[in-house]
């Protein structure tokens, strides 16, 4: 499927919400190789996202991630995974301030890619241990009104497109 999709958007074309989910399966699944991904997403990106490839992509990576589930409202507060300006990581810095106001946060994010600190790299540097369990994040949420979710760990499958992203920038 990925080569289709690959010549489809590099056409121009609008993949369909199965078309883009089939894809981002196969991507998430290591069936596809990094020059495949790397077409892909270039393409993709060329082209513009559409709202149905944009939701299908993300289906599949909430389908295939792990999830939380506390017994109370929590909000996470997410950056976008990148700026290329150089900024400050100012979403880790909001997720404490949000948290100390009273607000849980289940604060999700990873390595830096294109930004010069990413919110595991900030956590990391103030001695946060990354790698805990889904109970152990959902015990110190309620603990603490606000936990990490490492997204090398809740997104273990994002490991095939993790390398080409990193390349991309």
């Amino acid at each position: 499927m990925i080569q289709q999709a690959i010549h489809d958007v590099i056409e121009g074309q609008d993949l369909s919400f199965e078309a883009a989910k089939e894809v981002m399966n196969e991507i998430m699944s290591g069936e596809t190789t990094p020059a495949q991904m790397a077409a892909f997403l270039t393409g993709l990106r060329m082209k513009g996202e559409t709202i149905d490839e944009i939701t299908a992509c993300a289906t599949v990576m909430r389908e295939k991630g792990l999830k939380l589930e506390p017994d109370f409202a929590v909000i996470d507060i997410v950056g976008t995974g990148g700026d290329e300006a150089g900024t400050f990581n100012i979403s880790t810095t909001s997720a404490f301030v949000v948290a100390a106001g009273g607000v849980p946060v289940a604060k999700h994010g990873n390595r830096s890619v294109s930004s010069k600190s990413g919110a595991a790299d900030v956590l990391e540097n103030l001695g946060v241990n990354l790698k805990l369990t889904v109970e152990q994040s959902e015990q110190i949420l309620k603990d603490t009104g606000m936990c990490f979710m490492f997204a090398q760990s809740y997104h273990a499958s994002m490991k095939y497109a993790g390398p080409v992203r990193k390349e991309l920038g």
